[in-house]
């Protein structure tokens, strides 16, 4: 065991605890293990200021911004991480004991974990605050602790003073998730050559998982709670699913050609996007709700609507990738708020590709302005089940 500290007691300077560089006192750190708390520098750049101030080993401390969230790092001195709850406790333990000792033991990799899948703290956030009728993230996929490729370049923490040269590396980050994805999609483009890339995205998104195998809404490790369509999108990427969705929302030239005049796009700025002369009808009207995406997210105006309420209306259109079936729908709400009716409830396809259109409406009465509320539309044939989720707000 070797004596413990917090870095805020061995500092001069208000942000002590954070181990910034030059702020640990050597004297009060040497021979010591060093309890810092995250946040502002890298967490690998912590454990390089400690090993300056001669200080044996850290322990690195969520707060509130990251919660729970473990996050894996290559130290440049042996160094664990534990998540608020814990950090706390060894708080009260180091203010409390006259001469407080630690150690840091590996115990092996564990397998198991629950809960799992969560909401990394780090991970990208909704509502889509360019264009909020799109609902975003689309999905969620592996992105923290994952092992990963490592130039040798540089050493594992990235920093100068690091001599040491690895082939992989653990890394964190939407950076991780991104090849996970994209794999995925080259996965399912090899499966089915004839998919579009819009297909292939229904397809990830309408089969995505929004619960854990213990059958709870996957949670958000940020705040312990669980994690809502502004957090996960449609849910967890599940690659066996995604190869057989049963129906897809695609999408052509056209349509996103369509969706950028309803932007209000001008003709310079599509063909500088399109690569080709394009001019919006000018006797057209375009909706951004007629853009077949695989989720809805509907932003309500307050005052908009007449007697306090409000309607939109959205369109979409399925096609079928698989067999023969008749698909009904289902519609789940997280309140009473508002509500969804879709027209017709029932589509029967009966060849490959067939296509088949439905209408959408959300009535929703006067909320607080920035109140949230979610839900979802599922189309079951009684083997697929093709999942959108609902994303309401009052703006």
């Amino acid at each position: 065991m070797l004596p413990f500290v917090f870095a805020g007691n061995a500092s001069n300077v208000t942000n002590g605890n954070l181990c910034m560089m030059g702020t640990l006192i050597p004297e009060k750190v040497s021979g010591k293990i060093v309890l810092c708390d995250r946040g502002v520098n890298a967490r690998v750049q912590k454990g390089a200021v400690v090993k300056a101030a001669g200080g044996a080993g850290m322990v690195l401390a969520n707060t509130a911004a990251n919660g729970e969230e473990l996050v894996a790092d290559a130290h440049l001195l042996p160094a664990t991480t534990v998540g608020q709850k814990s950090g706390d406790l060894i708080k009260s333990y180091i203010f409390s004991d006259p001469n407080p000792t630690a150690t840091i033991l590996f115990e092996g990799t564990k397998v198991g974990i629950e809960p799992s899948p969560v909401v990394a703290a780090f991970s990208s956030r909704g509502p889509n605050s360019i264009t909020p009728e799109i609902l975003k993230p689309d999905v969620i996929a592996p992105g923290v602790n994952i092992i990963a490729g490592w130039s040798g370049s540089v050493g594992p923490t990235g920093l100068a003073i690091d001599t040491r040269r690895v082939g992989f590396n653990i890394i964190s980050g939407t950076s991780m998730s991104c090849p996970h994805v994209s794999g995925l999609a080259a996965l399912l483009k090899a499966a089915h050559p004839e998919w579009s890339p819009a297909a292939i995205r229904s397809a990830l998104m309408t089969t995505a998982n929004t619960a854990c195998k213990n059958g709870q809404m996957i949670e958000d490790i940020a705040t312990g709670k669980p994690s809502t369509p502004f957090d996960h999108g449609s849910g967890h990427v599940d690659p066996v699913s995604a190869l057989n969705p049963g129906l897809v929302y695609d999408l052509n030239i056209s349509d996103y050609l369509n969706f950028l005049c309803a932007l209000n796009y001008t003709a310079s700025q599509i063909s500088s996007l399109a690569r080709s002369n394009f001019t919006c009808d000018s006797s057209k009207k375009y909706s951004v709700t007629d853009l077949n995406y695989p989720s809805f997210a509907v932003s309500f105006q307050m005052g908009g609507g007449t007697g306090g309420t409000t309607v939109v209306k959205h369109t979409r259109t399925l096609t079928n990738v698989g067999s023969a079936a008749t698909y009904k729908v289902s519609l789940h709400s997280q309140s009473e708020s508002f509500k969804i009716s879709v027209e017709p409830d029932t589509l029967t396809f009966t060849e490959l590709n067939e296509k088949k259109s439905y209408a959408v409406t959300f009535t929703a009465g006067s909320m607080p302005s920035n109140t949230n509320s979610f839900g979802r539309i599922e189309w079951s044939d009684g083997k697929h089940i093709v999942r959108s989720p609902v994303a309401i707000s009052w703006t």
